[in-house]
């Protein structure tokens, strides 16, 4: 048998990962997979990789490392010029970070030799922009990963914890490490078990943080000054544990698509007594009463 902890979406939240590591020490795991977006948002980008790295995890890249490999080359798309945060993310990350980056693979084919393979990614295959949600009809997943060999598969990128058998696919995402979105402050990650017979389930942790650490590494990186609208938002994710940003971008779209971003809309926005109308539909109903403000 091989034990792995699958985890994702830590997003430069170093507190969230040292909980995570501290956790998982009691389920004495073979190896840890990272299904990407290790980086972005939160203001610990680089130390996260380091420890990444220093553990020999195996890592892919997710949408926000595309943030850092994209950003001010010919590759860019040309509406990422508005945005504020990949400065930030390649000051946080370093030349030599960068670089070990744009070596990372997009996909992972894990192939142990006691266990059935699994096929790892962030969002679909090919895609880091989409994902696998508890939402997705059959024939969505059934279009999504029909061309892959494995029946099991660790996909990420929602932040939404799930478990889904569809077919002869076994669907695990393990939520998100630094910024869970369910409205519950706490890291989301998995223990899965494999032999021949297939890959189990053992285990979904919760595990509590602090977020003192990446408040003050924000405060000291001037982080809402300098990323603007999107940052404090962000920032407003990291403390509730909520959909921010998002409901905000739709919002402003319906109602000011005019004007820029500016505290006096963030104002209004904040004013809102609910926000779900504004969220992709499998993030609306996580619990009755966690996007009120």
């Amino acid at each position: 048998m091989t034990r792995l902890a699958i985890m994702a979406d830590i997003h430069g939240n170093l507190p969230a990962l040292e909980a995570v590591i501290d956790d998982m020490a009691q389920y004495a795991v073979d190896h840890v997979v990272v299904a990407g977006d290790s980086v972005n948002c939160g203001p610990f980008s680089r130390e996260v990789l380091e420890v990444i790295h220093e553990r020999n995890w195996a890592l892919i890249r997710g949408n926000n490392e595309y943030y850092a490999t994209e950003y001010k080359t010919p590759r860019m798309p040309a509406h990422w010029s508005r945005f504020t945060l990949p400065p930030l993310l390649l000051e946080q990350l370093g030349a030599d970070w960068l670089r070990r980056i744009a070596c990372l693979p997009d996909a992972l084919s894990l192939r142990f030799p006691d266990a059935q393979p699994l096929a790892v990614f962030h969002g679909l295959p090919g895609n880091p922009w989409r994902s696998i949600t508890p939402l997705s009809t059959v024939e969505e997943v059934k279009q999504f990963l029909d061309d892959l060999s494995e029946n099991t598969i660790i996909c990420a990128h929602s932040h939404i914890p799930m478990e889904r058998h569809i077919e002869r696919w076994h669907i695990l995402n393990p939520g998100s490490v630094g910024i869970p979105l369910d409205g519950e402050r706490s890291a989301s990650y998995m223990i899965i078990d494999g032999d021949h017979a297939g890959w189990r389930l053992s285990a979904h942790r919760r595990v509590p943080f602090s977020n003192e650490a990446n408040f003050a590494a924000f405060e000291v990186q001037r982080f809402a000054e300098r990323g603007g609208i999107t940052a404090v938002l962000l920032m407003q994710e990291f403390q509730f544990a909520r959909m921010r940003l998002w409901p905000y971008l739709q919002w402003k779209r319906r109602h000011h698509a005019d004007q820029p971003d500016s505290v006096a809309l963030l104002d209004e926005f904040e004013r809102l007594e609910d926000s779900r109308p504004y969220m992709p539909p499998e993030y609306r109903d996580l619990s009755a009463a966690l996007y009120r403000d």
